[in-house]
């Protein structure tokens, strides 16, 4: 049986961008534009009537930006998952992002298979960040901790590190992550089944304790070759 598509929410201000976006998502099966807003209140508005699966949501919108509507998103569609696309590369607004909920951070100059495969992964509950924020993700949460008091997502306080508790192969698949590769990409490169490498990736997150990918690239990040 065919896979229902991907029902999908363009959040964006620029009236040009996202009815391109919605074109290029338009051209593919696997995703189905339920609705467009240019704004928070409008989004808020338009989520709670066509419930989407998933939203892309820009940060920089007028009134009240992306990441402090995010809270709204999740009370009105607990369920729904919210891709950040964005022309920003600032790493405070990338550890905003991830905090209030976002499930990825990509920007808009992601080319459109890399934004469809991350709408799939999304999907697929995968954290997904554009390469070139991959590595801004440790000193965003760096950063974070130090204006909050809080620390990096801890796996186990104290030593021993907690990633030496991770086999070779283990550790070789949570260096892949820290680089932001897919599961797919990450079976490629180790010759190894995709299946192979979803189940070391829920034993790495076991053992360190994490929620998401995004917290095992976080801790990873400088610590793994």
């Amino acid at each position: 049986m065919t896979a229902s598509p991907v029902r999908v929410l363009v959040v964006d201000d620029h009236t040009l961008f996202r009815r391109g976006l919605i074109a290029l998502l338009a051209g593919d099966s696997r995703f189905q534009v339920v609705g467009e807003a240019g704004d928070a209140g409008e989004a808020l508005r338009c989520a709670a009537r066509v419930r989407p699966d998933l939203i892309l949501l820009d940060n920089h919108l007028p009134g009240v930006n992306g990441v402090d509507a995010l809270a709204g998103f999740m009370e009105t569609l607990p369920a729904v998952r919210v891709l950040m696309l964005t022309v920003s590369e600032d790493e405070r607004d990338l550890a905003a992002a991830l905090r209030a909920g976002a499930r990825g951070y990509l920007l808009k100059t992601v080319d459109s298979e890399m934004l469809a495969s991350a709408i799939v992964r999304t999907m697929a509950g995968e954290s997904v960040v554009s390469p070139e924020m991959t590595g801004k993700l440790l000193s965003a949460f760096q950063a974070q901790g130090v204006e909050t008091g809080a620390s990096v997502p801890p796996a186990a306080p104290g030593p021993p590190d907690p990633i030496d508790s991770l086999s070779p192969r283990e550790q070789e698949i949570l260096s892949h992550i820290a680089r932001g590769a897919s599961n797919k990409e990450i079976a490629r490169a180790l010759d190894i089944a995709e299946s192979t490498v979803k189940i070391h990736v829920q034993h790495i997150l076991r053992k360190l304790n994490l929620g998401s990918r995004v917290q095992a690239a976080v801790l990873a990040a400088g610590r793994v070759s």
